[in-house]
């Protein structure tokens, strides 16, 4: 995925890289890294990284799928008036497991995904006095 300048990449595992925030991760002994996350865009593109690479390491445990690495790439863009135009993830796993199997893990992590469902079912969020 070519990622624009609001979009972000979390990996994990083989596919960490040394460039980039390191985030202590209680699923992997590395850490994860992610790059970039200088802005309110990132952040919001990042908690859907984050999320999907928390949950593809535990649903592949439930799922008994081996994954040695992953990275996520979200993007996405806004509207003069800073809406968001929508989201966009990529996930890339360096698994043994069979071709099937990983479509299988993609498949339950972006129906239980919790912030993308949050993000899709779309939220007020308001200060409060």
């Amino acid at each position: 995925m070519d990622l624009s300048p609001l979009g972000v990449r979390a990996a994990a595992g083989s596919l960490r890289s040394s460039e980039g925030v390191l985030l202590h991760h209680s699923w992997t002994d590395e850490g994860v890294s992610v790059s970039p996350a200088a802005n309110g865009a990132h952040l919001l593109h990042l908690s859907v990284a984050l999320c999907v690479l928390n949950d593809t390491y535990r649903e592949a445990g439930r799922l008994d799928v081996t994954v040695d690495g992953i990275s996520i790439e979200v993007d996405g863009g806004f509207d003069a008036e800073w809406r968001s135009t929508g989201i966009e993830y990529a996930v890339t796993l360096d698994s043994p497991a069979p071709a099937e199997d990983l479509a299988r893990l993609n498949e339950v992590v972006d129906d239980i995904a919790e912030i993308p469902r949050a993000i899709r079912a779309g939220a007020r969020v308001n200060r409060r006095p």
